[in-house]
């Protein structure tokens, strides 16, 4: 599924709204370069973010071989800005009806919102889980100067 964008007019300034569609409804609805340059007017003309445009992903990872691989891999593809890894934490949680416990990896990406299913699927694809972790959050504002340089680092392919 790919997030759907809409807009609306409000206060002289457009604003965002989510929902979630199949990916042959987004794709057929909205060409994402329409919304590409949209968002890309709207920043340059209001000198504002655009929120939703950008966003965060949390990828769990078994080792910290693995962590610098797929972080690397998704590097290497354009498919992100930044990949931090952090060290070690303790991880609890359910698989098979039981309460388990591990240490894991954590990768904290930023990336542009149209990439998360092209990312998604690679790391789906080398990730050694059966389930692993990949969970978005968009950023809903930040330093404009920052947000920018994202903007540069990683094309909207």
């Amino acid at each position: 599924m790919l997030w759907n964008y809409m807009y609306a007019r409000e206060q002289n300034r457009f604003v965002v709204a989510y929902q979630r569609y199949p990916n042959d409804t987004m794709t057929s609805a909205f060409p994402r370069s329409g919304f590409v340059v949209m968002c890309g007017i709207h920043s340059a003309v209001t000198g504002s973010y655009v929120a939703g445009y950008h966003s965060v992903l949390l990828i769990n990872c078994p080792t910290e071989q693995t962590a610098r691989d797929v972080g690397r891999g998704i590097m290497e593809k354009r498919l992100a800005a930044c990949v931090n890894i952090f060290p070690r934490t303790a991880t609890m949680y359910y698989w098979k009806g039981e309460i388990r416990e591990a240490s894991e990896i954590l990768l904290l990406v930023r990336t542009r919102t149209s990439l998360i299913q092209r990312l998604m699927a690679y790391v789906k694809a080398v990730h050694p889980y059966d389930i692993p972790e990949i969970i978005s959050f968009p950023i809903e504002d930040g330093s404009l100067h920052y947000l920018k340089w994202m903007e540069d680092a990683v094309p909207d392919i």
